[in-house]
């Protein structure tokens, strides 16, 4: 026996699942090597507040003298204001040590696991 009401709640689940697809595949981390952390030392060169992910752009020097720019995603700024971070916590020039997960294609850069800034304080955004 064909029963429309629960034929029209799986259509609308199976819908609703649909959509949720594009948004879970844009918050993938799988750029990232989550099981490995790097630890770098270096100058903010740049500190974007920006929705929907901040970012922080760090020079690390390298063995040749010249600076290595690492890209580091954040998540966005309402949960790092829920987790201590503000507009104003860090700034170009500051001298900050970062560890992250590393991208995985080797490109220098990857998602923040903390950062320490020149007082000492540590940021993290879990």
């Amino acid at each position: 026996m064909f029963n429309f009401r629960r034929s029209a709640l799986i259509a609308l689940g199976g819908a609703l699942l649909a959509a949720a697809l594009p948004a879970a595949a844009h918050h993938s981390f799988s750029m990232y090597d989550l099981t490995k952390t790097e630890t770098i030392e270096g100058t903010v060169k740049q500190y974007q507040w920006t929705n929907p992910h901040a970012w922080i752009y760090v020079n690390v020097p390298a063995a040749d003298g010249k600076a290595l720019e690492y890209s580091i995603e954040l998540t966005s700024p309402n949960l790092l204001q829920r987790r201590g971070w503000r507009p104003t916590s860090l700034k170009e020039g500051d001298k900050v040590t970062v560890i992250l997960n590393p991208l995985r294609d080797g490109t220098k850069g990857g998602r923040i696991v903390s950062v320490t800034t020149p007082d000492g304080k540590v940021l993290t955004e879990r």
